[in-house]
This record gives C-alpha cells, sequence and structure tokens, in this order.
C-alpha cells in the first residue's frame, strides 16, 4: 500500500485556535482537557469494556405531531411518504433534489439486527436508489409538483451540478450525466467517472459531494470501512478522507485524512474554509469519542485511528504509529458521543432571527452504541466570521417519544436550505422531510 494514499500529504505544525494542538491538551488525572474556541472539551479516559448497545425503535409520528423547534419558529411536512429520504440539495432554479437510500444488510444481519432490536431503527429492506425532483413553482414556499428524477442508482448520497452536468455519488463510485436547468427528469445516459471503495462499517456507505465556489473541483466524502482499522490498514486505501477531483474524475488527491466517517460537508460563509461532521469511533464508552464537526485544513491529518481528537492515542492502536500521531490536529467543535452526526449546513440567509445567521446546523441521527440515546435533533452551533463562537445547543428537538424505553418518531439526517430561507431536515426512518421556518 502507498502510504500516501491513506495518510495523506505532508502535514506540518498547525495552529488552532490560536495554541498549538499539542500543548492544548493536558492530562488531568485520567481524564485530558482540550481548549477550543468554543469551549474547553474534557474527555474521560478509555475504558475498552465499557461498550454498550441501546438501539431505538422508531414508532413514527402520532397525527399533527411535528418536532420541536425554537419560538418564532414553524415546522411543517415539506414531503411525506417516501422511502428513507438521506440528503438534499437545491439546483439552480430553486427545485429541491432529495435522495431516497438507505444501507443494506446481508440476510445474516438482518436475523440479528431483528434480535437485538437493531433493525426498528432503520429502513428495512431495499434501498430505493431514486432521486426525486420537487417543484414550487408559484414560490408559496409549498412544492406543487413533484417527478423521479432519476432511478437506477446504488446506494447514492450526494449530489452537486456544474454547469451541464449532474453529478451524483454511488457508494461505489461517481457518475456524471447531461443535465440543463429547469430539467424535471434525466433522460441521458450517464457514465462512472470515479470507482470508489463500495460500503464500509456499519453504514460508511455514504459519499457525499460539494463544490468549491468557482466549481473547479469536486470533494468527495469517503468513510472508513472499519472502526478502528481492525480489518487491516491495506483495506482502508483511499478511505477515512476527504478527496479532491477534477470534475471529468481526474487528478484525484487526499484533501485531508484521518476522518472517520466524513458525511456533512459545506463552506463557511464569507470563508474560503470547507467544514465537515465526522462521525468518531465506537467502543470506548458512552462519552468516547465526541463526534465533531470541524473546518478541513488541505493535507491535515485529523488522526484516525491511531488517535482520537488530536493526539489523544487509542489504546487498540498503541505504538503502532507514534509519528503519525504527534501530527494529528483536533477538531474545533465536539457535538457529542455516538450522535451520528450526518448533516451539516451553514444558515446563509437572512429569514431566521440574526444569531442563526451565518451559524452551522447539524442533522444528528442518533446513537445505537450507547447505555442512553443521544442526537436525535438538529443541533446548532453559533458562528461570527466563519468561525466557532459558542458550544452546541438544541434547534429541532422532539424526536425521542420515550428516552427508557428508546422510543423515537423519527430520526434527521440531512439538512439544506431553501431559495425562501428556510431549513429542510430529512427523517429517512419516518419518510418525511420538515420545513423549518421563521414565522
Amino acid at each position: 500500500m502507498k502510504k500516501h494514499l491513506f495518510y495523506g500529504l505532508a502535514i506540518t505544525s498547525t495552529t488552532i485556535f490560536g495554541c498549538q494542538s499539542k500543548s492544548g491538551s493536558e492530562q488531568q488525572g485520567d481524564s485530558t482537557s482540550i481548549t477550543t474556541q468554543s469551549e474547553q472539551v474534557t474527555l474521560p479516559a478509555p475504558d475498552t469494556a465499557a461498550s454498550k448497545n441501546k438501539f431505538s425503535k422508531v414508532i413514527g409520528w402520532p397525527a399533527g405531531k411535528t418536532p420541536i423547534a425554537p419560538e418564532g419558529f414553524v415546522v411543517t411536512k415539506f414531503a411525506s411518504d417516501i422511502k428513507s429520504p438521506r440528503n438534499m440539495i437545491i439546483t439552480p432554479n430553486g427545485d429541491v433534489l432529495v435522495v431516497l437510500t438507505n444501507s443494506e444488510r446481508s440476510a445474516v444481519e438482518a436475523v440479528a439486527n431483528t434480535v437485538t432490536g437493531k433493525a426498528k431503527s432503520e429502513v428495512p429492506g431495499k434501498s430505493a436508489n431514486t432521486i426525486l425532483l420537487y417543484r414550487d413553482a408559484d414560490k408559496d414556499g409549498i412544492a406543487e409538483t413533484v417527478t423521479t428524477f432519476l432511478t437506477g442508482l446504488n446506494q447514492p448520497y450526494g449530489m452537486a451540478i456544474i454547469g451541464n452536468n449532474f453529478y451524483v455519488a454511488n457508494t461505489d463510485g461517481l457518475l456524471q450525466y447531461p443535465y440543463k436547468t429547469g430539467d424535471t427528469k434525466i433522460t441521458g445516459n450517464g457514465k462512472k467517472i470515479l470507482s470508489l471503495p463500495a460500503g464500509g462499517y456499519n453504514n460508511h456507505w455514504t459519499r457525499n459531494l460539494i463544490t468549491n465556489a468557482d466549481k473547479s473541483k469536486i470533494y468527495i466524502t469517503v468513510g472508513s470501512g472499519s472502526n478502528v482499522g481492525e480489518n487491516g490498514m491495506e483495506n482502508e486505501v483511499r478511505r477515512a478522507n476527504i478527496l479532491e477531483i477534477n470534475p471529468d474524475g481526474t487528478g484525484e488527491k487526499i484533501y485531508a485524512s484521518g476522518l472517520r466517517n466524513p458525511v456533512g460537508v459545506d463552506w463557511a460563509p464569507g470563508t474560503n474554509m470547507l467544514w465537515t461532521a465526522v462521525n468518531e469511533r465506537d467502543g470506548l464508552g458512552d462519552d468516547l469519542v465526541p463526534d465533531y464537526i470541524t473546518s478541513v485544513k488541505q493535507d491535515a491529518f485529523y488522526g484516525w485511528p491511531f488517535s482520537y481528537y488530536g493526539q489523544n492515542e487509542d489504546p487498540r492502536m498503541k505504538g503502532k504509529n507514534p509519528e503519525l500521531v504527534k501530527k494529528a490536529i483536533a477538531p474545533d467543535v465536539p457535538v457529542g458521543s455516538h450522535t451520528a452526526s450526518l448533516g451539516l449546513a451553514f444558515y446563509k440567509g437572512t429569514k431566521f432571527p440574526e444569531k442563526y445567521q451565518g451559524g452551522a446546523f447539524i442533522g444528528q441521527h442518533g446513537s445505537w452504541n450507547r447505555s442512553a440515546l443521544s442526537g436525535y435533533k438538529v443541533a446548532f452551533v453559533p458562528f461570527k466570521n466563519g468561525k466557532p463562537i459558542g458550544k452546541p445547543e438544541d434547534f429541532l428537538t422532539g424526536f425521542i417519544a420515550n428516552a427508557e424505553k428508546g422510543e423515537v418518531y423519527g430520526r434527521p439526517v440531512g439538512v439544506t436550505l431553501t431559495p425562501d430561507g428556510a431549513l429542510l431536515v430529512a427523517d429517512d426512518v419516518s419518510g418525511i422531510v420538515w420545513k423549518v421556518a421563521a414565522k
């Protein structure tokens, strides 16, 4: 294996929020304290014997009930009765494209998950592998028509539009189709312009997309194929990375590495800084390791699998790559352990109150590998001038019906903004896309 395919490019010492990443951590007994711009993070000591599971059971939304937003907002159904909406983008003319996709378990896994209860918190069966188009022609905030935009895909997730081309990232590769603004259906033949390592550990099959401002580059998220490298690093080539390519699929290089499962991606308003939402590793206890959102520095290494949250060495990988651990950068904002933070969207509109403008919304799909449920909400992190200025706070809640029983109404995933300044939230297990608008 060529080392650079996994580890990324040369990494130099990086300053994080005014302090060196190494000196930003200090030991406090068995815990570790890390200073970030938004808060002081204290991590407990890792415990490889403390891993617990609590699978949620989805009971569906009762008639008339919706998630709960802060005062001054209204929550409505933008779309419903669809199978597993996961991700969304807005086309140049304002149409909303919604990807319908889900994980596909083998027969053995399906039986095992039914016994444990895990199947109840996932969308069962074969993935719909479809993209729907919603159009609000009269601009009243309600879609009047829905059409099937594209079918026949293979666990699609990320989408992008560059000129007269539509891109969709299947779990095993990037496809390109002819497209023109206003199309309600893809009619031309697509072609695979890049193969990707398919599937991955515990649902790390999602491949998200984003372009840079001038659309000269495409960035692709690829999650790890294991929890912490237990299948051998030779099976992690091109994984746990954000890849950069040209629009024709050429010129691939690793933009950043050591990101266990990056999914949500967006550019911080007013900057050229890419941010991502990352799912961290399992098996170290209820409160390790925090999922996070972070700025993505080019050529940086973020620790996986050898260390977590900077240079805290994973005991299961102890001594296996100390030189690389020294280069690991601590991420910017922890958003809770095992929250399955998948969606990320910065608010670039003006309709929400000022405190939300420029801030980050995070779709947290919710835990299964923790003794008590965590996540199952949309969180918000305030930003100013492209940098976080506060801790994560609840924004859209009410997804948990009964925490003790593990019952939930739904599970939020992707988040995106509409042209009229509202927030769309894909709730995959309930088959609903929620719309959160300012009153």
